[in-house]
């Protein structure tokens, strides 16, 4: 099964030094959360408006309200930007 694409829909700075990011479908229906070392990004490792995952690592998004979040955020940033594009 190929792996699916996921859009930046959000991002949180944490008191630890990490930045949590939160990428999910177009539909917001799934979403994976990634975590960064603010050291990690401040080093070039930039924050991508895409990503790809598995779809079984895929977790599904259960209130509405979030997945209809997610879905305007993910369109929005899959229209403005390219996949690799720094963000």
């Amino acid at each position: 099964m190929d792996d699916e694409r996921l859009w930046l829909v959000e991002r949180t700075y944490t008191d630890k030094g990490l930045v949590s990011l939160v990428y999910a479908t177009t539909d917001g229906e799934y979403s994976v959360q990634r975590q960064r070392s603010m050291n990690m990004l401040r080093q070039g490792a930039g924050v991508t408006a895409a990503t790809e995952a598995d779809p079984e690592s895929l977790n599904p998004v259960e209130d509405d309200e979030t997945r209809d979040r997610y879905a305007d955020e993910a369109t929005r940033m899959a229209e403005k930007h390219d996949p690799d594009a720094t963000v």
